[in-house]
């Protein structure tokens, strides 16, 4: 891919002397070349500061919200509560988190931090986080809250249609696209 230009340029490695890839493959492409950077970088940060990405941003959000219950910390990063179990017992076994009991609702369990995990709440070389920041430090901030509005988008399309297919569909931005329209071709 790198002798490939971005939008339809020619691509030198096949031969091809126009290979137009388009608007949704070419951001699907970016959107690949992200994931894979997160992830390689996760698996760097679990090796150099002992926690993963998604990890990191889980100490450094219950480091925001003290007493945050897993609920809304969920919500907060687009995953099920499910997903999110997983990473808030690693981080308690490790001492970084404590579970309490919310004193309205004794079912409900509220985070923080432990004073172990607040001393990994700060900025951090050779985190996703510095990397994003040195990024956004960069970019103006009209093309910034473009790309934020996009990748909401994406997300809330990626993640919402098992919630809005299975919801009943109340409002017209829940109602399955025509069968011949664009979006239902993107599926």
């Amino acid at each position: 891919m790198a002798g490939m230009k971005a939008m339809g340029g020619s691509n030198t490695e096949t031969g091809d002397k126009d290979t137009t890839l388009g608007e949704a493959l070419e951001f699907m492409r970016l959107v690949w070349a992200v994931d894979h950077g997160l992830q390689s970088l996760s698996k760097r940060m679990e090796a150099t500061i002992g926690l993963t990405g998604p990890q990191r941003l889980v100490v450094r959000l219950v480091g925001r919200f003290p007493g945050i219950s897993a609920g809304r910390l969920a919500q907060l990063l687009h995953v099920h509560p499910s997903t999110l179990t997983g990473v808030l017992k690693r981080l308690e076994k490790r001492g970084l988190l404590e579970r309490k009991s919310d004193p309205l609702d004794a079912r409900r369990a509220l985070f923080q931090l432990t004073q172990a995990g607040r001393s990994l709440d700060v900025p951090a070389a050779g985190t996703v986080e510095a990397a994003v920041t040195r990024v956004l430090g960069r970019v103006a901030r009209s093309r910034i809250l473009g790309a934020q509005e996009v990748l909401t988008a994406l997300a809330d399309e990626l993640g919402g249609h098992s919630a809005v297919e299975g919801s009943g569909g109340s409002g017209a931005g829940d109602a399955p696209p025509p069968s011949g329209s664009r979006r239902s071709a993107s599926r």
